[in-house]
């Protein structure tokens, strides 16, 4: 590298990532990005991880049971198949039809619209979730206006005994 009359170095040409990401890599992480190091050397941990707890199953088979081994062979499993992605390009996520709505919509759809718990006005999106566990408009919306059974004065106590756990000081000995 060349330094001109200050001391600072000339900057260096633009190096793409070796996994072909798409992103700019330095020779501080072996010419890779940021993101396909810390991936490397994620399962190069992983990897030892797995090769010293083989070597503890190894060496103490007379002593460790059944769960051991298949937590041992579920780690090493991991590790082969971290090690396979890290070599190979990963392919983006396929997309699944629309023949299927998610669990989520479909018991929305049979649940119907949201309503006040009191009026029983339609209140979508704007709906207002009361502590004891309902739905309100906007004019429902508060305690005192739709009778709400949930105890407000005892969880505000418990909040503040939780925040403020109670501070006694030592008894100091008389001389």
């Amino acid at each position: 590298m060349e330094q001109n009359e200050t001391g600072c170095q000339a900057p260096q040409a633009s190096i793409l990532c070796v996994n072909n990401c798409g992103f700019f890599g330095t020779a501080t992480t072996m010419n890779m990005c940021s993101k396909c190091y810390k991936d490397l050397v994620l399962n190069q941990e992983q990897t030892k991880l797995a090769a010293s707890s083989i070597q503890s199953i190894v060496n103490g088979s007379s002593s460790s049971n059944s769960e051991n081994d298949s937590n041992a062979a579920a780690l090493t499993a991991k590790a082969h198949a971290a090690a396979a992605t890290s070599e190979t390009i990963v392919a983006p996520p396929q997309t699944t039809t629309a023949a299927a709505p998610p669990a989520s919509e479909a018991s929305q759809e049979a649940k119907g619209p949201t309503r006040c718990g009191t009026c029983r006005k339609r209140v979508g999106l704007t709906g207002f979730n009361c502590r004891c566990g309902t739905t309100f408009c906007a004019i429902h919306r508060y305690s005192d206006k739709h009778e709400c059974p949930f105890d407000y004065r005892t969880a505000a106590q418990e909040a503040i005994a939780k925040a403020n756990p109670v501070v006694k000081a030592e008894k100091i000995d008389k001389i």
